[in-house]
């Protein structure tokens, strides 16, 4: 998700100083994790999955964090990454629950309805409001795992794409407000074995090693944001496979999430 027009003013520290406000109260009123239809998608979603797609490959399920604030940073190759990183990462692996920032176009209409149910939340990529990003910071300080596309939009030609400096800006506004907050980034590598995945793609999805924010925090924002940008894009660039080495990769066992 692109954050680079708030970088200003994340860089400033006003994001970490503006107080919780009405706003954000609505923020957090209108996104939620429903308690009967979050549990129903993860069920659905652990079921139908395998139904729709070839296989599904994931490596690396050891490397998610069970408790703390989690900053996932996918790559981004088809809206199916939405619903794979819940099943390869969710409440039926680590008994936790996927918060997306999402474009605000995503929250629109009947698909807003439920994407704001099953904890999405939306932030405008040309406008970001100081509100939306607080709202981002305050899930991180009550140890979610919040999910963001480093990359900022869809890529189908498998290659790594420059990423926005906005995840390592909020990641580093979020941990300074607490030493001890403890914010880890997860990179995570997802790839298709055709650009428009289509019943019976198959899919690899590799989980990376943990980046521990605390590390980059050195006094300049920008250059503690630029050095974890740097490393999150060399784990990213680790975790990508091309549709040749596709079938390398091991199953995982998928837990019963009745």
């Amino acid at each position: 998700m692109e954050l680079h027009s708030c970088d200003d003013q994340i860089c400033h520290g006003k994001l970490a100083q503006t107080p919780v406000n009405s706003e954000t109260a609505i923020s957090t009123k209108t996104s939620w994790l429903s308690p009967w239809l979050t549990p129903l998608a993860y069920l659905l979603g652990g079921h139908l999955l395998p139904l729709f797609f070839g296989q599904i490959r994931i490596t690396g399920q050891e490397n998610i964090p069970t408790t703390g604030p989690v900053i996932l940073a996918p790559t981004h190759r088809a809206r199916w990454d939405s619903l794979l990183l819940p099943y390869a990462s969710g409440r039926c692996v680590t008994g936790r629950d996927l918060r997306f920032m999402v474009t605000i176009d995503e929250c629109q209409g009947l698909q807003g309805w439920f994407v704001r149910r099953l904890g999405g939340f939306p932030v405008d990529p040309q406008h970001p409001s100081i509100t939306t990003l607080r709202y981002a910071v305050e899930l991180l300080q009550r140890g979610e795992m919040l999910v963001i596309y480093p990359e900022g939009n869809i890529f189908r030609d498998g290659e790594l794409h420059p990423l926005k400096s906005g995840i390592a800006r909020l990641a580093l506004t979020a941990e300074s407000t607490d030493p001890d907050l403890g914010v880890k980034i997860l990179p995570v590598g997802i790839d298709y074995s055709q650009p428009y995945p289509d019943w019976g793609t198959d899919v690899s999805i590799n989980i990376g090693s943990v980046i521990q924010v605390a590390d980059y925090i050195k006094g300049s924002v920008k250059q503690d944001a630029k050095r974890l940008t740097i490393d999150l894009a060399n784990a990213l660039e680790q975790l990508s496979h091309h549709e040749s080495t596709i079938n390398t990769h091991a199953f995982a066992e998928m837990p019963n999430c009745n």
